[in-house]
């Protein structure tokens, strides 16, 4: 992986020092760093008031039936949660190799495996410990995954960085489309796929997300058809002493009827584990960003 180190100099510096912090909390005890993620929760909560909002108003469309008092409970809880898992990041980024697997215990890894030869598409739902998940992960061989390039050129050298510690990534751009991915699924390395979040209409329909109309791409049923791919996913869980990540089994009859059917299939498993852990979801995301033609935004002046 081509991933050059951005020099250090006056317009770097600030970057840099950042990472330097960085550094130095990775060499903390998991539970400070919990609790210093912790504190820095609240002042999100406190602070980032658009988020907030954001994360009000996914919680009052998928849980109506939730009083506004227990909304804000759990809109807290959860960015507390992210910003324990912000800060854990340090722990991918340096800690050793030791170190992560004791903090990430993987459960039925062995499903990843298949015995017919087949591609294997992985579903990565956005719950917070999805970057724990995908560095655990990474350890045992490569893996396909989507990237956006970031601005910051030290922060993107550090996220690529983060990716490619243990294994040698295949790397694509969601500018590169499909056919990338498509080619490198057929050479048996596994797609570490995180599809739940809106991306706009392209290539997407509207299913229903906790039975509110959600944009959701179809990549994952596409995908299944263009490669005879088996979807298995895994499922990543904060825990006070780390994460827990774990594998599902293969789904079955699998890319069903259409393409519509496999993706309201794929958000009612989503939905599932969300139950178990409405904390952890990714709610400061605008999940409900695109409409139906001519439906107002569900954000309202918040929307941009």
């Amino acid at each position: 992986m081509n991933n050059p180190r951005p020099p250090l100099n006056l317009k770097t510096l600030p970057s840099w020092s950042l990472i330097a912090l960085v550094w130095l909390i990775s060499k903390l005890p998991l539970r400070v760093i919990r609790v210093i993620g912790a504190l820095f929760g609240v002042i999100l909560w406190a602070l980032a008031r658009q988020r907030r909002f954001v994360a009000l108003t996914n919680l009052r469309l998928c849980f109506p039936e939730l009083p506004d008092s227990a909304r804000k409970r759990l809109v807290l809880k959860h960015c507390i949660r992210f910003a324990q898992a912000v800060l854990d990041r340090s722990l991918m980024w340096f800690a050793s190799e030791a170190r992560i697997r004791r903090i990430v215990r993987q459960h039925h890894e062995e499903r990843l495996y298949s015995d017919d030869g087949r591609p294997t598409l992985v579903l990565a739902p956005h719950f917070v410990g999805l970057d724990a998940t995908g560095t655990r992960a990474s350890m045992m061989g490569s893996w396909i995954s989507m990237y956006a390039k970031q601005k910051n050129p030290v922060l993107n050298y550090m996220l690529l960085h983060g990716r490619g510690r243990f294994t040698n990534p295949v790397l694509v751009s969601r500018q590169d489309g499909l056919l990338k991915v498509v080619k490198a699924m057929k050479r048996g390395i596994p797609f570490y796929y995180l599809p739940d979040q809106d991306f706009g209409p392209k290539d997407a329909v509207f299913a229903p997300f906790f039975g509110f109309p959600a944009a959701t791409v179809t990549g994952v049923s596409r995908l299944a058809q263009l490669t005879n791919a088996r979807v298995i996913a895994i499922v990543s869980k904060m825990v006070p002493d780390g994460y827990e990540s774990y594998y599902t089994e293969a789904w079955e009859h699998f890319p069903g009827a259409s393409v519509e059917e496999d993706t309201v299939r794929m958000n009612r498993f989503i939905e599932s584990w969300v139950l178990q852990m409405p904390d952890q979801y990714f709610w400061l995301h605008k999940r409900f960003k695109t409409r139906p033609e001519g439906e107002p935004s569900v954000y309202g002046k918040h929307h941009r």
